[in-house]
């Protein structure tokens, strides 16, 4: 079985730095969205398997992706919309670069847990981060499960 990026070189080149140009960064957050890399695509799959919906290695279906850009237009979140923005190209419809643009992949997956209004679990604590994915990113209607394969990808991630 072949393997995806390096954990490590995910969450230090790509997640970190995106989550603090978002301002909403932190050891728990960076290890929540590596891990959610981890549990959703290996950090390998850049499409679903079977061809879709969900697109990226963050595994964001179009529908979520475009319910989430709704959900940040106003004043309310003004900021953080042009921070999002700034990470998309602008001459690649946005959905579409959940596929190759890892920095905007990133972004959308952390605006998915904005929005939810519990704090994120503790950056250490690999059952709480997986619970918390279940329940906020991969919902009561998603395939993932709170396992050990989970927890071990949220370990990963701590230790990367």
């Amino acid at each position: 079985m072949m393997g995806g990026i390096d954990p490590s070189d995910l969450k230090w080149r790509v997640v970190a730095p995106v989550l603090d140009r978002l301002g909403l960064g932190g050891a728990a957050a960076v290890n929540l969205l590596t891990g959610t890399a981890l549990v959703e695509s290996r950090a390998a799959r850049l499409v679903q398997d079977g061809g879709g919906p969900a697109l990226g290695m963050w595994q964001m279906e179009p529908a979520t992706h475009d319910a989430l850009w709704g959900m940040l237009e106003g004043a309310e979140h003004a900021d953080l919309q042009t921070r999002v923005a700034r990470m998309a190209c602008a001459d690649i419809p946005r959905v579409r670069q959940l596929i190759g643009n890892l920095r905007y992949g990133c972004a959308m997956a952390r605006v998915k847990y904005v929005f939810d209004p519990a704090p994120v679990p503790a950056a250490k604590d690999a059952v709480g981060l997986c619970t918390y994915w279940k329940r906020v990113y991969n919902s009561a209607l998603g395939a993932g499960v709170v396992d050990s394969v989970h927890i071990a990808a949220f370990t990963t991630a701590i230790r990367a």
